[in-house]
């Protein structure tokens, strides 16, 4: 594939363990996100808990979108879009990823892999309880969630 076509790619990933509760969030979005027509040089990952398999993707787009959990002072359910470049810049999440954001994104900026990043992130509450429903405060926020990415998709397409 041609650097141009890299360039061109873009994913939109979800992150979250979807055995707690809000923590799955970014797969919920993702998933729902499955039932629309998007671009053709868009695609869509449920990236659950992560890990190294997932660095493999960074050299194959040019943009990536994550949609994940995160712990924060802001009001339960707040949105935020950032534009993470170091992974310093990640903000708190539950670490229950097997491979956590900040893990992922220093390996690729020391495979120097990084594509063109931003972060749809959803403050959550930070006590989960075992379970695989999302509260209903997060879930009535997953078209929020989604005007934000297509939002994002917009501006970089």
């Amino acid at each position: 594939m041609t650097e141009s076509n890299i360039d061109e790619k873009i994913l939109i990933m979800g992150l979250g363990n979807v055995l707690l509760n809000d923590e799955g969030i970014g797969v919920q979005v993702v998933r729902e996100m499955g039932k629309m027509k998007l671009p053709d040089n868009v695609d869509l990952l449920d990236g659950g808990t992560g890990g190294f398999v997932l660095l493999s993707l960074f050299q194959e787009y040019g943009k990536l979108i994550i949609i994940d959990a995160t712990l924060g002072d802001d009001e339960i359910g707040s949105i935020k879009v950032l534009r993470p470049k170091y992974a310093s810049d990640f903000p708190k999440s539950l670490s229950t990823h097997e491979l956590g954001m900040k893990d992922m994104i220093e390996s690729a900026i020391l495979l120097e892999k990084v594509p063109d990043l931003f972060l749809v992130a959803v403050n959550i509450d930070p006590q989960q309880d075992m379970d695989m429903k999302v509260s209903h405060k997060i879930m009535e926020k997953v078209p929020l969630i989604i005007k934000e990415v297509l939002g994002v998709l917009d501006s970089i397409s």
